[in-house]
């Protein structure tokens, strides 16, 4: 793909996001705390068959030039995607595996907190639809760590660029989104990053 064309695919994220009312602004209190002047629910995009298309069939796109083979992210906001890049690997014959990793080990049963396919020297992929504080995302990183796999790059359908996410930025991994916060504060498409990765 072609930085052109990725741009065209996050253009029609935003028209799907404000179709499914997925995308609103107003005054919110978000999960952290914090105040913002819109509410972003990737929820609604990653159970829906056009968006997942979308951002599959472009991170797809990076992970095979990265040669990145393991794609996953915490649960559950990560789980639809996860399931939509393996079906999207399949298609197109590229080998992948997936995982997603828990907020804490399971009581019961192997009490695993990752659940998958990940093997220590694994070179992987972590994916959350947004990057607000971060914390997810630094927990699941962690969790990858503790069993032997690197950490390749790590992508969102959109970055707020909080100041709480620095510490995304202090990890030194690659960050891939579609869409940012502007200095406005409306969402649009994250232009530079789409052609740093797709230039």
């Amino acid at each position: 793909m072609r930085a052109n064309e990725v741009i065209s695919h996050a253009e029609r994220l935003i028209e799907r996001a404000e179709e499914l009312n997925a995308l609103r602004y107003g005054d919110f209190t978000l999960t952290s705390g914090a105040k913002s002047n819109f509410y972003f629910d990737g929820r609604l995009l990653s159970t829906d068959p056009e968006s997942v298309y979308i951002i599959s069939s472009v991170m797809l796109d990076i992970l095979v030039k990265r040669d990145i083979h393991v794609f996953g992210g915490p649960a559950v906001g990560a789980v639809p995607i996860i399931g939509s890049m393996m079906l999207a690997a399949h298609t197109r014959q590229v080998d992948m595996r997936g995982f997603f990793v828990r907020s804490e080990s399971k009581t019961h049963g192997m009490g695993k907190q990752i659940e998958g396919h990940l093997q220590p020297g694994d070179k992987v992929a972590i994916y959350d639809d947004t990057i607000s504080t971060g914390g997810s995302i630094i927990s699941t990183i962690n969790a990858t760590r503790e069993q032997g796999a690197e950490v390749g790059c790590i992508m969102s359908v959109l970055h707020r660029h909080e100041p709480s996410s620095d510490r995304i930025n202090q990890t030194g991994i690659a960050v891939f989104n579609f869409l940012k916060k502007s200095d406005g504060g409306k969402i649009e498409v994250d232009r530079e990053t789409i052609a740093q990765w797709f230039g």
